[in-house]
Order: C-alpha cells, then sequence, then structure tokens
C-alpha cells in the first residue's frame, strides 16, 4: 500500500470518527502535504525510513487553532492506537519532525497535526497570507516547496482553506511561466553549442556532461509547459516521464545520453529542442519565430535557434514588473544548492537583492 492510500484509510477509520465524537461540529479540512516520496505516489518500500506512515494534517480557523490544536494533539495522543493496518502511529523515524508554533502544531509519537491557513503558507513558503502574490515573489518561491504544498491530497473539505491554497499556488501566473520558459531557451542558447565544442577537441566526458546538463533544461520545458513543479533530484526524472511531453522527448533526449559520439549526441539534442519547442504553441505559449536547426555560425555544431525563441517568449510578457527585466529565471533556475531550495525566505532574499541590482534593460 503506499502512503497516501495508508493515510487516507487512517484519517477516515481512525481520525475522522474520533473527531466527530471529541470535537464535534468542528469546521475543518484534512489531508497530506509537506514532505514524503508518498505525496508523489512515488514511495516504495525503500521509502518507509522517514516520515512515512499513517498521518494526517488537520486545517482549522484561527479561532478554532487557538481553542482546540492543543486539546486535538494531546487527546489522540490518548487514545491513538499502536499501530494502523500494520504499521506504527509513530512512524519509525521523523527526520522532519513536527512543528510547534503559534499557528501549527504535531507531536512526535504520531502523525494528527493541525494547521491554520496562515501556518501552511508560513511554514511551507516563509509568506503571509496577506503578502502580494506579485510575479517577482513568485520568481523566489522554490518550486520543490510549492511542490510539497499542492502534491498530497485532500480527505475532507469541511473549510475550503486547504483546497483554495492549492488553487493558489498550484500553478504560476501565465507571465511568470513565459519569464521561466524564456530563461530556460537563454540557458540552452548558451551551452548547446559546446557539446559538440568540447567533444571536437576530444573531450567527450566534457561533451557528456553539457548533454546532461542541456537534457535537463529541456526537461524542465515540458514541466513549464503542462503547468507542473519539477520535484527535486530523486524524483526528477520520474515525474517526467509522467508528462504528455515525455512521449516525445524521451526517446530523444535518452538517445543523446546514450550515444557515442559527440556528432550523433548533438543531433539527437538539436531534435528534442525542436520538438520541446514546437509543443510551445498548443500548450498556450506561441512563438513568434519558426524554431529551426542549423549549424553553428560557420563551425560544425548543430544548434536551435534558441535565443531568438527565448526572446519570443520574454516579448509576450505584459506584466510590468517582468517587461524588460532581464532574463536571469527563477530561484531554481539559477541555483540548486539544496540550503537554498529548502529555505524559501533565504531564496525569497536572495532573489530580491539580485533583481533589485539587475534594473530594467
Amino acid at each position: 500500500m503506499q502512503g497516501i492510500e495508508l493515510s487516507q484509510l487512517f484519517y477516515q477509520n481512525v481520525v475522522s470518527p474520533w473527531l466527530d465524537k471529541a470535537f464535534p461540529g468542528l469546521p475543518y479540512d484534512a489531508g497530506i502535504f509537506g514532505y514524503g516520496s508518498e505525496l508523489l505516489g512515488f514511495d516504495d518500500d525503500m521509502s518507509r525510513d522517514h516520515n512515512w506512515g499513517p498521518r494526517v494534517q488537520l486545517v482549522v480557523t484561527g479561532a478554532d487553532f487557538a481553542a482546540h490544536a492543543v486539546a486535538i494533539v494531546d487527546g489522540f495522543d490518548a487514545v491513538k492506537p499502536a499501530t494502523f493496518l500494520g504499521e506504527p502511529i509513530g512512524y519509525r523515524s521523523r527526520p522532519h519532525p513536527p512543528i510547534v508554533a503559534s499557528d501549527a502544531l504535531g507531536c512526535p509519537s504520531h502523525g494528527v497535526e493541525v494547521f491554520t491557513a496562515q501556518g501552511i503558507v508560513r511554514t511551507r513558503l516563509a509568506l503571509d497570507l496577506d503578502t502580494p502574490l506579485d510575479a517577482l515573489t513568485w520568481l523566489s518561491l522554490p518550486e520543490q516547496r510549492l511542490q510539497e504544498l499542492t502534491a498530497g491530497d485532500v480527505f475532507h473539505h469541511g473549510l475550503g482553506d486547504l483546497k483554495r491554497l492549492r488553487e493558489t499556488f498550484g500553478q504560476c501566473p501565465h507571465d511568470v511561466t513565459l519569464y521561466k520558459l524564456s530563461a530556460q531557451w537563454r540557458r540552452i542558447a548558451d551551452e548547446q553549442a559546446f557539446v559538440g565544442r568540447a567533444g571536437y577537441v576530444g573531450d567527450d566526458l566534457g561533451s557528456r556532461i553539457i548533454a546532461a546538463r542541456l537534457a535537463h533544461d529541456i526537461m524542465r520545458i515540458g514541466f513549464l509547459l503542462e503547468g507542473r513543479y519539477p520535484p527535486y533530484a530523486k524524483w526528477f526524472g520520474s515525474a517526467f516521464a509522467r508528462l504528455a511531453s515525455a512521449k516525445t522527448l524521451s526517446p530523444l533526449l535518452s538517445a543523446a545520453l546514450a550515444v557515442d559520439t559527440w556528432e550523433a549526441r548533438q543531433t539527437h539534442l538539436a531534435n528534442a529542442c525542436l520538438a520541446a519547442a514546437e509543443l510551445h504553441s498548443s500548450a498556450g505559449f506561441p512563438l513568434s519565430v519558426t524554431p529551426r536547426i542549423g549549424p553553428y555560425f560557420s563551425r560544425p555544431f548543430l544548434t536551435i535557434n534558441a535565443e531568438e525563441i527565448s526572446a519570443s517568449l520574454a516579448a509576450g510578457i505584459v506584466d510590468p514588473l517582468l517587461n524588460g527585466l532581464p532574463v536571469i529565471g527563477s530561484i531554481d533556475q539559477i541555483a540548486d544548492a539544496t540550503p537554498m531550495i529548502v529555505e524559501p525566505e533565504r531564496a525569497r532574499h536572495v532573489m530580491s537583492a539580485l533583481l533589485s541590482n539587475l534594473g530594467k534593460d
């Protein structure tokens, strides 16, 4: 059994009946979000060495949190079963302990946690509910954290707060996605010729490394076009395989990484770039230029007109905060250090400082 199903049954058979008796009439949402491979359905037997287990997060109003959160957490601790469907209630281990704060509360001995909507946004994204979600704020939100908030499932809609949060943060605004797409093509423009250049001088390892970087960039385009947040490296390829675009792109990218010559490698990558570019229109991001493959100036390196594609996408942006902003991308496109991505407040400070020093073109 996978973790989401386990937690849903735990809620339906244990937590919900207890709440109905102990706190009759309490309006709440119930679901699962935050850490864990099970949120994406990627958990297996190996995944059960961390926070995996029967768990449910409850969302209540601020007033009900103040009045009942401690009683819910402590009360369930007093009546909890030792196991549920053979799984320990206290988890095998908990590298991510429950939060104890003014708007979020949990207990290490069981998986029932209580949040307010404000507590979810603060702990997941380091934002206040009244923080304006402008385009620059969106650029500073790590996609892994957005994934953690919007993946998982909702088991009970008593307030609607959890559903509203998932809808609000479930997909970037159109202009933010345009900007991110422009940045992805800018990255491809900067490095695509180097697959051939490194191979031309006999640096096969260097050529392969650059090819892998470009494959990653092309895969991120697939996520952006389909409005999906990519997870961190462990599940990046598994999540990509679920995208509709993977049917077209995966064979080309796999071939590019498998071949032994730089000539064949650059051909497969160029074809993958062309296929990705041709997906933009149907995804709602039409290009004003025709994607085309050709030589890199007078050199024998096959490339796509990625710089023109990037400029075409940027030209479609109307948001004044993004229109004319140098195309550097979002926090995920300029940094992949884990300490940056797992700390949304740090990521926002970095992006704020960077963007404030760039100015407009």
